[in-house]
């Protein structure tokens, strides 16, 4: 009963769309508003395992469905500041309630904390553009949290407020999006980046942002939240902050544009440290009970996108961190490497259709594979114990576009080890996923 309340909502969204679309078409460039919603059903069926923990993949068969939505408001307050609104509802829930996996199969899942539907505030933000050559002019599209409107090529831009700092770090064309490209977390974003966020992927903090026709550099500074995976963010920000520095290269390679990131983040939160609980028989393998500030986690991501044709495209993406201290915002990964492919000019029966494949690598430091294997787990992961390996995952996914607002995109995971742990597994992991948008 639940998911037919949930797809009539969708419908009736679709139908508003055909309504509203002309209408924020041609409004003013003072204001814009813009919606999506993305419904995502997941199932996998039983496998092997030959013990379950505390936060185990349910190793029987087993289904779940997530939803989101999103309104997108934005209003010019002069000719280079602009304010942005993203009020959000989520609801629904991932697969074992989202645990058991590194690299998680629902990308949407991370933005849902209850399974009853909630609405938050998702964004609000600031957005101060300095344009520094007024001789090279860019035209930029109405659409979410972007203002229609005319920018220099070379120029900085300052956020200020709410906002996701995955966002504006770490993107790349081919593999970023869950709601219309790959699902697995570790693809949406480098694995390895604990990039911080609230439960639902969300962070307080400033971003400022130079660039031009050849490079852009950026930075941000952000707040973290008050626990692992928590909702709260520590209001301590001189003890608990995370920062992050990006270099953007634009590059051609036989004629063919590329984009070339590289990412240096540091974060410091009141974190456990995997090697205090080891050795200290009192904390009972219980990374929480050596929680303090002054703990750090550092690392770099390389990521980049390689254009083949004006349909086609692959991507690369590598990522590390020390893994001495807990995961606190992201994901269970330490290193992580991912390699892709996709194609949004397939035709079947006439209808357009996105393919994308790909294949990702994520693995953990030792002192992370030795806390697990004595029976610590964290937010994410946890069998209760460990028999060690990377954990492989393929995804391949085909978006069928209908219409101008809909898109179904039926989708596959293989995830050997799942969790690092070659006592399960492997897994099959089946999804359907709609979203539209306008």
């Amino acid at each position: 009963m639940k998911i037919i309340i949930k797809l009539n909502v969708f419908w009736v969204c679709i139908s508003a769309a055909n309504i509203m679309y002309g209408q924020n078409q041609d409004s003013s460039s003072k204001f814009n508003f813009h919606f999506q919603q993305t419904i995502i059903t997941q199932e996998h069926p039983a496998f092997r395992a030959d013990y379950s923990g505390e936060n185990s993949l349910n190793n029987f068969a087993e289904a779940a469905t997530s939803f989101t939505s999103t309104f997108y408001f934005g209003l010019r307050l002069s000719n280079n500041l602009g304010v942005y609104f993203d009020p959000e509802i989520s609801g629904g829930n991932g697969i074992s309630g989202a645990i058991g996996l590194a690299g998680f199969s629902n990308g949407e899942t991370f933005r849902v904390s209850s399974t009853n539907p909630v609405m938050y505030p998702a964004r609000i933000f600031l957005r101060y553009v300095i344009n520094l050559n007024e001789a090279e002019l860019d035209t930029l599209n109405n659409q979410p949290n972007q203002l229609y409107g005319i920018e220099s090529k070379e120029n900085i831009t300052i956020i200020l407020g709410k906002f996701g700092i995955a966002d504006y770090f770490d993107n790349n064309e081919y593999s970023n999006d869950p709601r219309s490209q790959f699902l697995n977390w570790s693809l949406m974003n480098s694995g390895a980046w604990d990039y911080p966020a609230d439960t639902r992927g969300y962070t307080w903090g400033l971003r400022i942002k130079y660039s031009n026709p050849d490079f852009a550099l950026q930075f941000a500074a952000v707040m973290e939240p008050l626990r692992a995976n928590g909702l709260r963010m520590d209001p301590n920000i001189n003890k608990a902050f995370g920062l992050a520095l990006e270099l953007d290269k634009n590059y051609s390679l036989v004629n063919a544009p590329g984009i070339a990131r590289l990412l240096f983040f540091y974060n410091r939160a009141r974190m456990g440290s995997y090697s205090e609980v080891i050795n200290n028989p009192a904390l009972q393998m219980d990374i929480t009970k050596s929680r303090k500030y002054g703990r750090d986690k550092l690392g770099c991501a390389f990521n980049f996108s390689q254009q083949i044709n004006k349909n086609a495209g692959g991507f690369i993406r590598l990522s590390w961190n020390d893994g001495k201290n807990e995961t606190w915002a992201f994901t269970e990964i330490d290193r992580s490497a991912a390699i892709g492919f996709t194609d949004n000019e397939v035709i079947m029966n006439k209808i357009s259709s996105d393919l994308g494949i790909a294949f990702v690598i994520n693995g953990i430091s030792s002192l992370h594979s030795e806390y697990l294997s004595k029976g610590g787990h964290g937010f994410m992961i946890g069998d209760g114990k460990l028999n060690y390996s990377p954990e492989n995952i393929f995804e391949a996914y085909l978006k069928l576009k209908i219409g101008r607002y809909l898109e179904l995109t039926p989708d596959y995971q293989f995830v050997i080890n799942p969790a690092y742990n070659k006592d399960r597994g492997p897994v099959n992991i089946f999804a359907l996923r709609g979203h539209t948008e306008f």
